[in-house]
């Protein structure tokens, strides 16, 4: 940890969040908090602050784990949209129930590349690096599995303002009563 690391009581995911850390302090576990500019250290696990910003934008952390499942069908270590409209999805480097586990923003992460002891070092936007305990090839499937997740959330979303932007379309349907033939005309 940093010596400029500030105290805070409760931190929100933002645009600006770059990594969420897990960091011991008198035997209690605390988030690091890294943005592009500044450095906090709050008094939560990271998985809770994860959950907190999921709800915050919505929704909760099993349902976007859920939708993950849904999209891209992956379970273990699954990414998660925390929130769409703002491009806020994490990565985490192991189980998220695991104390060690760490959450990377994948907007933020410009490159990576083999560390020293099976690890991977990691470039942020703001020239930032840091070396993370994750195997080379496991930090890029969760890459792709991100990539893979924004790309099938933004499909859905296109796909949808699509249909919403056609002609209305008039459909033939039969009354019961009177077997008669009616148009029906959608208007926006």
């Amino acid at each position: 940890m940093l010596k400029e690391s500030l105290l805070m009581e409760e931190y929100e995911i933002n645009p600006y969040t770059m990594m969420i850390k897990p960091y011991i302090k008198d035997n209690e576990v605390y988030s690091e908090i890294f943005e592009l500019e500044d450095q906090f250290l709050v008094p939560e696990k990271p998985l809770d602050i994860v959950k907190r910003g999921c709800e915050y934008f919505g929704s909760s952390f099993n349902g976007r784990r859920d939708g993950t499942k849904t999209l891209i069908m992956v379970t273990h270590k699954a990414p998660i949209i925390i929130d769409p409209y703002t491009s806020i999805y994490f990565i985490p480097t192991t189980s998220p129930t695991r104390t060690e586990c760490i959450w990377l923003s994948h907007d933020h992460i410009t490159s990576h590349q083999k560390g020293s002891n099976n690890n991977t070092i990691i470039q942020f936007r703001n020239k930032q690096c840091f070396e993370i305990p994750i195997s080379f090839s496991s930090f890029g499937n969760q890459l792709s599995r991100t990539a893979q997740l924004r790309i099938s959330f933004q499909q859905n979303i296109e796909r949808m303002e699509m249909y919403s932007s056609l002609p209305s379309r008039s459909f033939n349907m039969k009354a019961a009563e009177y077997k008669k033939t009616y148009s029906i005309i959608r208007e926006k």
